[in-house]
């Protein structure tokens, strides 16, 4: 009796790398060029974010277009966020026409107006200009660029549509400057990471939710992510996980991750589950396992997809059953490893992690 073809799957077949046109091994500068054509049918975007030394956390992300209407024309956007320990959260957009955006298939090299992400797997330098906010980044990569197989996910029987992710930067160090309207300057220094995502469909048709989180803990960096397809990809379960020790991977083999999700509970605003600690557990073999552990301090972000729009189309979202929501984190981060059955090492460190809601709560 032959196996069921999987719904959804990791692209890691020799004929998936060839018709992807990427080799096994390092990962190539121009896989984190602009991989999509950036028309309708696609969206891609270019993501970073840095926890610094006074507790801020600094996200920014280029996108070709929203990730929720890949049938779209091009409609170029940076969004920022900016939270600081005790002060209100600073959000900030940029949106743009289709000719005041370019990016290169050599490299990431991706200018919207006057702002730019650009690097070469090792140093990236990013520039957003943005209403009386400007941030300047320098990130060194201090682990190096990782993919899970090709870095592509496929779904449907026939490989009909693709989500990808490349993290280019697993993680790095920072150097951040930050301008408030005609205030000072203020330099920054910490923990960074950046990585590349594209696709060919709406994410919200191909995903239900996912968890997604990355982290330095002592020697150990991070980033780890659960998947949920929806119900049409037979809720297929993507696990991908990368743990690294002084700048070397020591795992990363999706098929030896279980989640645990503990002390849940109902969010008050998006009305989804989040766990208080999320849990991935890795064995290693019979003998080591790694033990992740995300302990939820405080939320940072809690938007409801409906809530993003105004007046008559708010109404009509919610008439229509919008109910998707995306919440991040922030807290604490610990890895443990343990031999035996017996804890050898453990560190912890603050981290960031996120929740994406695009479906109903199943």
């Amino acid at each position: 009796m032959s196996t069921p073809t999987p719904l959804a799957r990791v692209a890691d077949r020799d004929e998936d790398y060839a018709r992807l046109g990427v080799k096994r091994g390092p990962v190539e500068p121009w896989e984190d060029g602009m991989r999509t054509s950036g028309g309708r049918g696609s969206y891609e975007w270019w993501y970073f974010d840095a926890h610094l030394e006074d507790g801020s956390a600094l996200v920014v992300t280029f996108y070709t277009k929203w990730m929720l209407k890949p049938k779209g024309p091009e409609a170029p956007m940076i969004q920022v966020n900016l939270d600081r320990p005790g002060k209100p959260t600073v959000e900030r957009f940029v949106n743009a026409k289709p000719q005041e955006f370019s990016a290169s298939k050599e490299h990431c090299d991706v200018r919207i107006k006057d702002s730019y992400f650009r690097g070469d797997l090792h140093t990236y330098q990013i520039l957003v200009v943005a209403d009386g906010l400007t941030v300047e980044a320098e990130l060194t990569a201090q682990v190096p660029s990782w993919r899970q197989e090709t870095g592509v996910t496929y779904f449907g029987a026939h490989d009909e549509h693709t989500f990808a992710w490349l993290p280019s930067v697993p993680q790095g160090k920072v150097v951040v400057k930050i301008t408030e309207g005609n205030g000072p300057t203020r330099t920054l220094s910490g923990i960074g990471y950046h990585d590349h995502n594209w696709g060919d469909v709406a994410m919200s048709k191909l995903l239900n939710h996912w968890y997604w989180g990355r982290a330095q803990a002592g020697p150990y960096s991070v980033i780890a992510a659960y998947l949920y397809a929806e119900k049409a990809y037979g809720r297929t379960e993507l696990p991908q996980i990368l743990i690294a020790k002084d700048g070397r991977i020591v795992a990363d083999q999706s098929s030896k991750v279980r989640l645990v999700l503990e002390d849940l509970f109902t969010d008050s605003n998006s009305r989804k589950p989040v766990a208080n600690r999320v849990i991935y557990e890795y064995t290693q073999d019979p003998r080591v396992r790694y033990r992740v552990v995300f302990q939820r301090s405080q939320t940072l972000l809690d938007q409801r997809f409906a809530d993003t729009v105004t007046g008559i189309k708010h109404a009509l979202a919610l008439l229509l059953g919008v109910d998707g929501a995306y919440l991040r984190f922030s807290g604490t981060v610990t890895v443990e490893k343990y031999e035996d059955g017996q804890r050898v090492e453990q560190a912890s460190d603050p981290g960031i992690w996120e929740l994406m809601y695009l479906g109903h709560v199943e």
